[in-house]
């Protein structure tokens, strides 16, 4: 299921994917996701939190309803990040 149908601009995407390029940022992320679980990605308050963080590190404003939509959007691709097809899923739908 493609991140557009949450009703995630490919506009914000491309910004966050321009942005992840520099390394700096890119170990602040990572760490910001460092030994998360399943059930982590599927507390609707554990997402928001990770979203308005990685938001802030990305220096990218959201809207309320931005927000949401990517909250939404976390929850229901039921990741696992420890599932390697998950992440290659997840790898191919924002290549």
């Amino acid at each position: 299921m493609s991140y557009q149908q949450f009703g995630i601009s490919p506009q914000l995407v491309e910004r966050v994917k321009h942005k992840m390029k520099n390394p700096a940022t890119k170990e602040r992320i990572k760490a910001l996701v460092d030994g998360l679980t399943k059930s982590d990605l599927q507390d609707r308050s554990k997402v928001r939190r990770l979203v308005k963080s990685a938001a802030g590190i990305l220096n990218e404003r959201l809207t309320g309803v931005q927000e949401e939509q990517i909250v939404h959007f976390v929850i229901a691709q039921k990741i696992d990040p420890r599932n390697t097809f998950h992440l290659i899923k997840l790898w191919g739908m924002f290549r």
